[in-house]
């Protein structure tokens, strides 16, 4: 499995299994899905950048770059907000499980932004989660 697919899934799995996100976000609305997400509040994994960091002539770290998407139908960014917040504690709570071959050295939460939708309904953020993971050769 690619290191990036074994992130995502993983990230998917502490989301739903953490219940301060989904107290506020339901876990049939933590996505990966394409189109624009009808419920609300909801979490869609987006996009990833891998980047071979450079660290060493085996070539087996990499530093993984996986956006998530937060929406929220609410007059303020103040619910948005609260689910980017419970995102980074859920991030904070340990070590990703990557499975096997594969080792997570560090995740954080390295960026948040939020936007007001131009539909004026609408709070979107767009988080950045950063992760340096190993291959083990297991």
């Amino acid at each position: 499995m690619s290191a990036d697919l074994a992130l995502q899934q993983a990230l998917r799995a502490r989301l739903v299994a953490t219940p301060a996100v989904t107290a506020l976000v339901p876990a049939d609305a933590i996505l990966d899905r394409h189109h624009r997400p009808a419920p609300s509040p909801c979490i869609v994994l987006g996009e990833t950048q891998e980047v071979d960091t450079g660290t060493s002539l085996q070539r087996r770290h990499t530093r993984i770059y996986h956006t998530v998407h937060v929406w929220v139908r609410e007059p303020s960014t103040e619910g948005g907000k609260a689910i980017g917040a419970a995102i980074r504690a859920a991030l904070r709570a340990g070590r990703l499980d990557l499975g096997a071959g594969l080792h997570c050295a560090d995740q954080r939460l390295s960026s948040a932004r939020y936007l007001r939708d131009p539909d004026g309904e609408t709070t979107h953020g767009v988080l950045t989660i950063e992760a340096l993971v190993v291959e083990t050769g297991a």
